[in-house]
Parts: structure tokens; sequence; C-alpha cells
């Protein structure tokens, strides 16, 4: 199979959604995350949303990409398609009752040793068309080649990279049986290879494992917590890549390898080993203000 890079470009057609209270402590919830400021509604600023809750938001346009988006290709080049690179920049935090417009287009088609790699970018703006978040959602085509020599790279916001690989601190967190089943229902991130033993087996996998973005999502927890003194308002931009399988009821290893501080802002590099001791995320990053 085959992809062409000249679908850069193309324009997806405009997605609206509403943020609300039930969305944010569900989430907080489906992560293991008590903090306050998502589940407290009694504060004074009330409540926010954790900062991945974003990529759950858009995984509807993910999902239903067809509906979105005429590639000019065939649902069985799509169903081919992995999470494998996300950036995340916050532009201020979400909250419930928002009204959020988002209008995609394809940033970038590049080749890739394992396929070939497709970048959306997702811009969400507020019912004012203030910016809220903008992501790039990366997939894989697995076993799909790039015809060329890929377009767009230069479309796509430069990654943070470690120069450090010595562990700052580690955390191990169980991923319990249960967990790909809570994140499914209270995140609303739908896809059976999470769910479903037979399907996840019938396309090649050992079992079900778990949502990229919810093992992010435990990296994230940590990292507020104990870096960012549990106030999830100054985390401004992440970034990972997706690189190996977390299969629940496994422990996998958060691990702070890097800070780098600046005038206005505070860099953290971090990965996620699962329970191989394998990278399941790698060349994390999360951004801090202040």
């Amino acid at each position: 199979m085959q992809i062409s890079p000249h679908i850069v470009g193309r324009k997806l057609q405009r997605f609206c959604t509403e943020v609300t209270w039930r969305q944010i402590t569900n989430y907080a919830a489906a992560v293991g995350d008590l903090n306050p400021f998502y589940l407290d509604d009694t504060r004074e600023e009330g409540l926010v949303a954790p900062p991945t809750l974003a990529a759950a938001l858009t995984w509807p346009i993910i999902q239903n990409l067809s509906d979105y988006v005429d590639l000019g290709y065939s649902p069985e080049i799509l169903m081919r398609m992995v999470h494998y690179s996300e950036q995340l920049f916050l532009h201020r935090p979400l909250r419930p009752g928002d009204r959020l417009t988002v209008e995609g287009e394809v940033a970038a088609v590049l080749p890739s040793r394992k396929g070939t790699h497709v970048v959306f970018k997702f811009p969400a703006v507020d019912a004012k068309g203030v910016p809220v978040f903008t992501e790039y959602i990366g997939g894989m085509l697995r076993s799909v080649t790039c015809t060329g020599e890929g377009i767009g790279a230069e479309n796509l916001p430069a990654v943070p990279r470690a120069v450090s690989e010595r562990v700052l601190w580690e955390v191990p967190q169980e991923i319990s049986r249960e967990a790909p089943y809570l994140y499914d229902g209270c995140a609303g991130v739908a896809f059976p290879i999470h769910t479903s033993p037979a399907f996840a087996r019938s396309v090649g996998l050992p079992d079900i494992i778990y949502h990229g973005v919810a093992t992010l999502a435990q990296a994230v927890r940590e990292l507020v917590n104990r870096e960012a003194g549990a106030d999830p308002t100054a985390v401004k931009r992440l970034s990972c890549r997706f690189r190996g399988m977390v299969i629940p009821g496994s422990t996998i290893r958060i691990q702070l390898i890097q800070r780098d501080r600046q005038a206005c802002e505070k860099a953290l590099f971090f990965r996620v080993l699962n329970e191989e001791g394998r990278e399941a995320v790698s060349e994390g990053c999360m951004v801090l203000a202040g």
C-alpha cells in the first residue's frame, strides 16, 4: 500500500464540541488523578481540565476521519494508523462550558522505516475565537509506503530533546487490567485494541494494550504534582512519541531525566518504561510557565 505526501494542506471539516464538568472529573478519575483542580468544584477558580483531556476532545475526528476529510484512499489504509506522536500547546486551561471549534488540516506526511508518519494539526478556539490549544497528532500508517521524500516537516514545531539520560526520580505505577476499560468509558476514547482481546489478537497483538495518551497522562500527573506544585495551569506544552506497548496488569516506570530552567519557563524531560524495560513513551517533554 502507498500514500502520497501531496495530501498535505488538505483541510478538515469543522468540528465543534463543548467541555463539561463531567468530562473533566471523569477523565481525572480514569487516570487516577485526584488533584483538586480537576475534582473540587468548590474552588473559587472552579474546575480546570487535566492537560491531556485536549487529546481526548479531538479523538472523534481521528475516530471518524473519513467523515471530516477525503484523503482519496480506502478506509483499509486508515485502519493501519496507530498513535505515534503528540505535540500539545496549551494556550490556556480548559474549563467547563468552553465551546470549542477545531478546523484541522493535514500538516505533514513523512516516510518512516515503520511506514508513513501522517501528522494532523488541530487548532482549537473558544466561542470568541481565542486560541485554547493547538494539537499536532501524528499517526503511523504501518506498512504503508510514502511515495516520494515526504512533505511538511517544516510545518511541525521543533521537538525539545534531552541531552541527559540520568534518572532524577522514578515512580512505579501499576496499570490494572480494568484501566483501559475505565479510560475508554470515562475519556470517550474507544478503539478495540484497548478493550477487545479478540480484536487485539486478530491484528497481531499479544493482548489488549493501554492507551498511549492514558500512559502519558500517568506521567503528567506525577510531573505536575512533583515539579509544578500540583498546579496544572502551569503546563504550557507537552510532546512525546509512543514507542512500545503497555499491557494491562503490568507496572510502568515514570522517569524524569532532565530539568532545563530558562528565564520564563522550565522544561522537564521524561520517559515511561513498560514492564519489559522498553520505552512506552519516549522523547517526553513538559514545559511549565515560570
